[in-house]
């Protein structure tokens, strides 16, 4: 059987999420809807949700002078409001202070310790609170953090339990040589390579705050946030909760995550399965960063924006055509409202907008219909989405969009009668609905509308993207 498991990074409930953290989730509800329509629905299974504990959550939580449990679950609700705006399909929205996932973190714990791989020790060294990372001096980037250069990073003394990280540095660089495919892109896999050189022991226990999962054989532990975290995406799938639903769908085929998690999911997550038994996800994919206006977004310096604020103005498809055709999944990204404003003008109210308009219009006039035919994602789109080529498929899919607007202009159906102009009409529908349907994991509102306006009797609908 054939199936598909798709994760995302789970977002810090610090705060609510911006198109920085969106951008991951709409690929991978891209992924999710292209298999969705090769595999059928109940073959996939997307993952997504909210990291709850840790220091960073505590900290903000009592500076809102709100409890921390009810400051967690408050701005989880208000991640799903954003993921929502834009479609996102997900299967489980999980939330790491859920009971089911207290006791998946907590049962790969006591297999780990079984294993002889945690040791009581302590920690002298660097912290970074903004990653909820431990950090060694050649990490930092002049000093600071490389994802937080305007926090302090700390150096921290205190008791914890350990894992043996570094007796599964040869697994590590082994498994890496081996399965070229474990990351993408290639460069962030030769990057894993070098960081699994200098692997060292690291915490897994905290003692000097107490918003965590308890480590219930170790009194005054809690476990620090990224062992927790990691596990959701057993959890996910029902890993003590549902047996039949983990085995049909684990390993994850697919964790997506952005480029400052990279080296826990590829050395800290991998090791830990090994440790418990548990087989490995098949990809790690990392996506790059988007910056608005040339700058990072940021709460300080005030430029943050919530995708439900795009959505208001321009609608779901849109935000969504602009994030995935303008940016490249594993690079670096800029994005702009004044380049959004300009994509959707010219591709989707002047391209894909009019053409569905002009061909609609010449159907109706002419009293065309069109039976439902059986049509699929086309092979060049499919293989590009496969890829992780998704700026390429959508790139393909408005050639077609333009080759299709010059085959009007060159055959002129409107000097045409009789069954000449019938059978330039049902190509031209072809086109339309070959168009629509590679567009179903991308634009999945704007596609379905395509599809039912060229179902039975043709007939001109208000514009899909009007003008702005």
């Amino acid at each position: 059987m054939k199936k598909f498991y798709i994760t995302t990074a789970i977002d810090y409930v610090n705060d609510t999420i911006h198109l920085g953290h969106i951008f991951q989730k709409v690929v991978a509800d891209v992924l999710a809807r292209y298999r969705r329509i090769r595999l059928g629905d109940t073959n996939v299974f997307f993952l997504t949700g909210t990291d709850e504990y840790g220091q960073r959550v505590e900290k903000a939580a009592k500076e809102a002078g709100i409890p921390t449990k009810e400051f967690a679950r408050k701005i989880a609700a208000s991640d799903k409001v954003q993921q929502d705006s834009l479609n996102i399909s997900y299967d489980k929205f999980i939330e790491t202070t859920d009971d089911d996932h207290t006791k998946v973190a907590q049962e790969i714990w006591k297999r780990v310790e079984a294993g002889g791989d945690i040791y009581l020790g302590k920690y002298e060294g660097l912290y970074c609170e903004g990653c909820e990372a431990f950090y060694t001096e050649k990490d930092l980037t002049f000093g600071k953090c490389p994802f937080h250069p305007t926090l302090e990073v700390k150096r921290v003394t205190e008791e914890n339990y350990f894992f043996k990280w570094s007796k599964y540095k040869d697994f590590l660089t082994d498994y890496l040589q081996k399965n070229p495919d474990f990351v993408v892109p290639e460069a962030r896999r030769k990057e894993m390579l070098a960081f699994a050189k200098d692997i060292k022991d690291i915490p897994v226990s905290r003692t000097n705050f107490s918003w965590g999962i308890p480590v219930t054989e170790h009194p005054g532990h809690v476990m620090y946030v990224w062992f927790d975290a990691l596990t959701n995406y057993l959890t996910g799938v029902g890993f003590l909760e549902n047996p039949k639903l983990f085995e049909k769908f684990w390993p994850a085929d697919a964790h997506i995550l952005g480029k400052d998690n990279a080296r826990w999911h590829v050395l800290l997550w991998p090791a830990i399965l090994k440790s418990a038994g548990i087989e490995l996800p098949k990809t790690i994919l990392v996506n790059g960063f988007l910056s608005l206006n040339g700058q990072k977004m940021s709460k300080s310096i005030g430029n943050v924006i919530r995708p439900t604020e795009w959505v208001e103005k321009y609608g779901a498809d849109a935000v969504r055509y602009y994030l995935l055709r303008y940016t490249t999944l594993t690079e670096d990204s800029d994005i702009s409202e004044e380049k959004l404003i300009q994509a959707y003008n010219s591709d989707l109210a002047n391209g894909l907008g009019n053409l569905v308009a002009r061909v609609a219009k010449l159907c109706e006039t002419n009293n065309v219909s069109e039976a439902s035919n059986n049509f699929t994602i086309s092979e060049e789109v499919a293989s590009l989405i496969s890829s992780y080529k998704l700026n390429e498929a959508l790139g393909y899919i408005w050639c077609e969009i333009s080759d299709t607007d010059k085959l009007i202009n060159l055959q002129k159906p409107w000097t045409l009668e009789g069954e000449e102009l019938q059978k330039t009409l049902k190509e031209l529908i072809l086109h339309i609905r070959q168009i629509a349907h590679d567009l179903q994991p991308f634009l999945p509102e704007t596609s379905e509308k395509i599809l039912q306006q060229f179902s039975g009797e043709i007939k001109s609908a208000p514009p899909l993207f009007p003008r702005i």
